[in-house]
């Protein structure tokens, strides 16, 4: 018998294509900036402020600051390329066709952002908040995730491959065709919230305790 096909669609998301880019410089960062066709490397900021600015078809690698606004901000076919910032605020931002790889991000402030088409490779993630959130077709991959903060998220196609979430909140949000099934999940909180989902038998088996403890059911052998 021939095994049963996933229900679970994938999330569908194109390669960033970069060509002819100029190269750039720290003065070409800042608040309100609108950006297109640039390539901007290996900057040592005190502060990274994008602060409501648009960038198109660009990539910025190797950027390190104490802390990044990138509150309101417009990402469209962009590669953040090697970041490392320990404080980023990005609230309500739009994310369209974006790959983040080896970024290292402490605590990233992004709730009620609207995410279409965005892949994260390689990266060391702190409290990742993305309350509120819109996301639709969003690929973790080869992560370290040390909290990512889903409450009321409404996800669509979301998956992660071998990437490692120590906790999981999906309290209030509405999930469809959302792929857990590469990740390692330390700690869920939300289960309620987990229609939509899809998880394999040995995750299944290791949250055992916590469905039970969801659902008010007493586990004892005597």
């Amino acid at each position: 018998m021939p095994p049963k096909k996933s229900t679970t669609d994938p999330p569908a998301i194109d390669p960033v294509a970069l060509d002819d880019l100029r190269t750039g410089d720290a003065d070409d960062l800042e608040a309100e900036a609108d950006l297109e066709g640039f390539e901007i490397t290996d900057l040592r900021l005190d502060r990274l402020d994008l602060h409501g600015a648009s960038v198109f078809s660009s990539r910025l690698d190797q950027v390190r600051a104490d802390e990044a606004d990138l509150g309101a901000v417009t990402l469209t076919e962009v590669v953040l390329g090697r970041l490392d910032v320990p404080v980023v605020r990005g609230t309500r931002g739009r994310w369209r066709e974006v790959e983040v790889r080896g970024a290292r991000l402490g605590s990233a402030e992004l709730y009620e952002s609207s995410w279409a088409g965005v892949r994260f490779v390689g990266c060391k993630l702190g409290f990742v908040n993305l309350r509120g959130a819109s996301l639709r077709d969003v690929m973790f991959t080869d992560c370290t995730i040390d909290e990512l903060d889903l409450v009321a998220a409404d996800a669509l196609r979301v998956a992660f491959e071998g990437t490692r979430v120590r906790r999981l909140d999906v309290q209030g949000a509405t999930l469809a065709h959302v792929d857990l099934r590469g990740a390692e999940i330390d700690e869920l909180g939300g289960i309620e919230s987990l229609r939509g989902s899809t998880i394999d038998s040995m995750q299944l088996a290791r949250l055992a305790a916590t469905f039970a403890h969801s659902l008010g059911i007493t586990v004892t052998d005597r």
